[in-house]
Formats: C-alpha cells, structure tokens, sequence
C-alpha cells in the first residue's frame, strides 16, 4: 500500500477480511469463493498485515533463552527439531533453555546463519 493506513480503514480491512474468511469457512474452503472475493480477501489481508507490522511491533526477548523459545513459537518447532536444526542436543539446548548452562559459540553461529538472529543481539545477551 503507497498511503499509511489510519486505525479505522483498519478495523473496517480486518472486519471484510474476517467476513470473506468467514464466507469461506461456511463454504468449505478458499474454493468456494468467487475469483471477486479471493481478490478481495487477498488485498484486506495485505493491508491488515501491512498496517499490523507498522504498528504493531513484538519486542524481540532480551535472553537467548526468550530468543530460543521465540524461534520455536515462529517456525512452530518442538524442541528436538530445533536442537537438530542448531546442530546441538536436546538435552543441551534444554539446559540453555533453563539457563543451567550457556550457550556455545556454535549455537550461537547457528542462530545468527540459520534462524537469522543478529550476530550483534547475540553477543550483547550472552
């Protein structure tokens, strides 16, 4: 969107938005709607999104552990995925998790080249 969306043309974006998904919902899927709606859906959702990630920014956690449980909760990971993914153990990454242990230059690494976490934020928190 080229303009900055104001608070009311959002509630009234998320309202249509809810209502097509709604619609769909009752028909049985995005298949039940018509090439009109899907284009309809399609642009509410974007604005609703656009104006979200404007005005509506997540703190990102001030711990590895918080960090750690963030990338969980975003990719929807369980613990093992993520400890494989991370190149560590479970039984490791729960230790760092719990802060019973801290976290290795490799995990580290890993977080920074694999789940995008900023090098700096990193080394600032350990």
């Amino acid at each position: 969107m080229s303009k900055t969306m104001t608070k009311a043309e959002y509630i009234v974006a998320q309202a249509e938005m809810e209502r097509l998904l709604a619609k769909a919902t009752d028909g049985g899927g995005f298949a039940s709607l018509s090439p009109n709606d899907s284009k309809l859906l399609d642009k509410h959702t974007e604005a609703v999104r656009a104006y979200e990630d404007q005005n509506y920014v997540l703190p990102m956690p001030d711990s590895i552990p918080g960090i750690l449980q963030l990338k969980m909760y975003e990719k929807q990971l369980k613990q093992k995925e993520l400890a494989e993914i991370l190149n560590t153990t479970s039984t490791q990454l729960s230790e760092i998790m719990h802060n019973k242990r801290k976290p290795t230059i490799g995990l580290l690494k890993s977080l920074n080249e694999k789940l995008g976490v900023d090098g700096n934020l990193l080394l600032r928190l350990v």
